[in-house]
């Protein structure tokens, strides 16, 4: 049970980037929703930013590291079973074929998600480090994005 006294109430804790941390490493909700989420609701920007980024990376990288093992696990996984390509994986595919690993990691944050474009340039036979560079490269830069225009906004509608 938690203890909620005065002093703690309306003030952000520990806890609060911590759980922007958990936000950002889970496939789904990741920096698009995180960090909007945490600046909204008056946490430090510059701290959701930094939270989310390194939430976000640390599943992304454990994701390119484990990928050989993932990918025989799928593999027996899926034995014998008919393939059906989902609309992720299409659009992954076509971002692929347009604009190359780059454009895959840069885009997929706000089209695919970056667990899915990072596993996907992969699979598609992109290196470890380059895949590594480039999910940093766009994390990065869409964690600022996302935290400068959320602060922003925010800024915008709270003015008087």
């Amino acid at each position: 049970m938690i203890i909620v006294t005065e002093e703690m109430e309306g003030s952000v804790c520990i806890v609060d980037y911590f759980l922007v941390f958990l936000g950002a490493a889970i496939p789904g909700l990741e920096l698009t929703l995180v960090i909007p989420l945490g600046i909204i609701t008056g946490m430090n920007p510059f701290a959701v930013i930094i939270a989310a980024f390194v939430g976000n990376m640390v599943t992304v990288l454990a994701l390119i590291i484990g990928y050989d093992k993932l990918k025989l696990w799928l593999a027996k996984r899926n034995e014998g079973k008919e393939k059906k390509e989902s609309k992720r994986s299409a659009r992954a595919k076509e971002l692929w074929d347009k604009y190359g690993l780059p454009g895959l990691l840069m885009l997929g944050p706000i089209l695919i998600g970056t667990h899915i474009a990072a596993f996907i340039g992969m699979t598609l036979g992109a290196s470890k480090v380059k895949t590594t560079l480039w999910s940093t490269i766009s994390i990065a830069a869409w964690a600022i994005i996302f935290g400068v225009v959320t602060s922003l906004g925010f800024d915008f509608f709270v003015r008087e």
